[in-house]
């Protein structure tokens, strides 16, 4: 019995290369494979670039076919391998990692080849025969890997955007709006430069991390749509050579229809292909909206620090036991889980800034890791908040009795004193009571400022959590 080959044969411009048998991909993808053997990250957030080159050649082969330049036959066959890789049934085939070539020529070959392979398979041709298929003639017809694949960049993370990463926080800005509706009335200490301030409602505070979070939302939204306009049709360097004309439009509204989502041809093919801008600026715009999270994450860790010997104004919930050694001990981890993706998220933004001042000439040759920083910032946004939402923000909860102890002690209410006796009278009061430690109330009557009536109606922290209404005058009473 004759063993099965474990190689076929297949040739380029270079010459012939060992192809694992079984395998759809063809010889500059092997090229590829043996050639960068750096790092394990592939294509695969969330499966998204994949996704975007199968779109990108099924609606090419579809401008084609309507622009004449394709049989219908053939585009018939290219298609439908393309709708197997938009739908995932041809991941395996697409084994090349992040760092390659700047432009992405491999892996937009890769997809050549494997559209080119099974599609010759399926018409019952032999693998690597590039008969009745050929991957460049083809499948490639009208592209070049310089306009491919800033178009698939583009996809791909306009479909994270909206996806995935806008519904992740749309989510969690629910829950914060809920919390806010629930706890408005709860009166606390206000912190500046983490000292204690004037009284503020718990529902005040949940109200700016929910505003930051809209915020970072629009910016997200802005930045998307800056990615709607694409590089396809420009070819090797934005002249369009060797496409037709209409091509770019063409391919362009197919795949607006597609994705469902409004995508046209760039007007400017030049700065499409040799800048980065609008990825530039959806990095920045995932950048800002890390440092939001980063800060409610942040601000919920330290209203529930202690719970005993720290603030412990929030109950965050008990989802695992937080020591090896400290029995009883419940840690913060959703929030450190989310400020590390931030962290994460901070730094990619970094490598994409530089990146994308990389363009020289015509091209701008990071593409790669250009794409993979802005994904796995989205990707990681998108895991990190819905887990945060699910299993911290959900679960969150006012210590009453904590926040009432903390709010009576403060020293801050003296703040309440000054439209009636002056900032300086009430600065004293506020000294004498840390100093000598006593409660706010004991020190403004050791003074003899006011008296202890006259306290009790002033310094009411409910009434703190407002702009001061009064009467016209000095030292007139607030009207209420």
């Amino acid at each position: 019995m004759a063993r099965k080959a474990r190689y076929r044969i297949e040739g380029d411009a270079l010459g012939e290369v060992k192809v694992p048998a079984e395998r759809l991909w063809g010889a500059e993808t092997e090229r590829s494979r043996q050639n960068f053997p750096i790092g394990k990250d592939r294509f695969r957030w969330g499966r998204g670039v994949i996704r975007a080159l199968g779109i990108v050649k099924k609606s090419a082969a579809r401008a084609n076919r309507d622009l004449g330049v394709l049989s219908a036959e053939k585009a018939a066959l290219i298609e439908r391998v393309a709708q197997e890789v938009i739908e995932g049934a041809l991941d395996a085939e697409f084994p090349l990692v992040v760092f390659q070539t700047g432009s992405g020529t491999q892996t937009n070959m890769n997809a050549n080849e494997v559209i080119a392979n099974r599609a010759n398979a399926l018409a019952g041709g032999a693998l690597g025969g590039k008969s009745p298929i050929h991957p460049n003639d083809d499948v490639n017809c009208g592209q070049s890997s310089n306009d491919v694949f800033p178009t698939v960049m583009h996809i791909a993370t306009v479909e994270a955007f909206s996806g995935r990463l806008l519904p992740a926080l749309a989510g969690l800005s629910r829950t914060l709006g809920e919390k806010r509706a629930a706890y408005a009335g709860i009166v606390m200490v206000g912190r500046t430069h983490l000292q204690d301030a004037t009284p503020i409602l718990l529902g005040q505070v949940i109200s700016g991390w929910e505003a930051q979070l809209q915020e970072g939302m629009a910016l997200i939204e802005s930045a998307e749509k800056r990615l709607l306009s694409l590089a396809l049709g420009g070819t090797a360097v934005g002249t369009g050579l060797n496409a037709d004309p209409r091509f770019g439009e063409s391919a362009a509204a197919m795949i607006a229809a597609e994705t469902g989502r409004p995508f046209l041809s760039a007007l400017n093919k030049f700065a499409a292909l040799s800048a980065h801008d609008a990825l530039v600026n959806a990095s920045a715009a995932l950048r800002t909206l890390a440092g939001a999270l980063y800060k409610i994450a942040s601000d919920i860790r330290l209203y529930a620090c202690g719970p005993r010997a720290g603030i412990g104004e929030l109950k965050i919930p008990e989802n695992e036991p937080g020591s090896s050694i400290m029995p009883g001990k419940i840690n913060p981890t959703q929030c450190e889980a989310l400020t590390q993706v931030c962290v994460q998220v901070f730094g990619n933004d970094h490598a994409v800034a530089f990146a994308g001042s990389q363009g020289q000439f015509q091209l701008n040759a990071y593409k790669p890791v250009i794409l993979h920083n802005v994904l796995e910032s989205a990707e990681l946004l998108a895991d990190a908040c819905r887990s945060f939402d699910e299993r911290c923000a959900r679960g969150l909860e006012p210590d009453e009795k904590r926040i009432r102890e903390h709010l009576e002690s403060g020293l801050m209410l003296a703040t309440a004193l000054v439209p009636h006796i002056g900032h300086e009278k009430a600065a004293q009061i506020a000294l004498l009571a840390e100093r000598e430690g006593l409660s706010l109330r004991q020190a403004a009557l050791q003074t003899g400022f006011l008296r202890a009536a006259d306290f009790d109606r002033w310094v009411r922290p409910e009434a703190m959590i407002a702009p001061l209404r009064r009467e016209r005058g000095p030292q007139k009473e607030e009207k209420r």
